[in-house]
């Protein structure tokens, strides 16, 4: 049996194993598996060698509060290191990457949102802010980034202008970053609003919502946040993060098989995990 899964602290509630599954079963590849692995943050290491060494895994997907401690373990690419946090890892080379860069860039492709030149506003500083602003910056976007602690956004920054080549990325409070005009998209890098706390916002109370902007929000349960809803009461759009997970998914499974991944099947089969659950 051909084992891969996905490792974090929680992952109870990831409709991974769903989504890869579908996509084996469409191929035929019978004799591979996806599953859950639940790894408390003090034991990433050992968790690792366990997976790989006595498990028989070929490779893990590296959910939060992982996506940075597993850097130290693996061989991170170009990618990973500019990043800054490794979410899929192949055990056969011990190499890492980052697919959350190309899933996320693809989903906004995919939703015809346009990134050059135009003003960003990331919320979060967390590994999925890494990979958001790295891949924004890079389209040529004019990022802002907006964190609860303004200092760990600075810090993050600094680590990109110094792994990535990311330079003239500011950290402010949502205020300052609201009064600068012409803010086209909002990105959520935030787990606020997530199942069960779909009644929660990463957006402040009293701060007046852009009119007419796009919000993209990586939280994909519920399918529609709080956040989306605030968004589209202000005359905007808003896509949520059910595509980058699978896009992002969708890649990790292409390393992994040496095939072409069913983006279409694991769309489906993600849709209906979150629909049952």
């Amino acid at each position: 049996m051909n084992r891969v899964g996905l490792i974090g602290w929680p992952v109870t509630h990831s409709i991974s194993p769903a989504m890869h599954n579908a996509a084996f079963a469409a191929l035929g590849l019978w004799d591979w598996s996806y599953e859950l692995a639940a790894i408390p943050p003090d034991i990433v290491r050992q968790g690792l060698r366990t997976l790989r060494d006595e498990g028989g895994f070929i490779g893990v997907n590296v959910t939060v509060p992982h996506k940075q401690a597993v850097m130290p373990y693996v061989k991170p690419d170009d990618r990973a290191r500019a990043v800054g946090a490794v979410n899929t890892i192949d055990f056969r080379d011990n190499s890492g990457t980052n697919t959350d860069v190309p899933g996320f860039l693809a989903d906004l492709q995919a939703h015809g949102i346009a990134l050059a030149d135009r003003r960003v506003i990331v919320l979060g500083a967390g590994g999925a802010a890494r990979a958001a602003v790295y891949t924004l910056a890079r389209a040529g976007a004019r990022v802002t980034v907006v964190n609860r602690t303004l200092e760990k956004a600075q810090v993050m920054l600094a680590d990109l202008s110094l792994s990535a080549g990311v330079w003239g990325v500011e950290a402010k409070t949502l205020d300052e970053a609201v009064e600068q005009a012409g803010v086209s998209l909002i990105v959520n890098c935030t787990s606020v609003g997530m199942w069960p706390q779909v009644d929660e916002s990463p957006w402040i109370d009293g701060v007046p919502f852009p009119r007419g902007v796009t919000v993209y929000d990586m939280v994909y349960r519920p399918a529609v946040t709080r956040l989306m809803r605030q968004a589209e009461a202000a005359g905007g759009q808003a896509v949520g993060g059910l595509g980058m997970l699978v896009r992002q998914g969708a890649a990790a499974f292409e390393i992994w098989t040496g095939q072409p991944a069913p983006v279409e099947v694991m769309f489906e089969a993600a849709k209906s995990a979150l629909q049952s659950g």
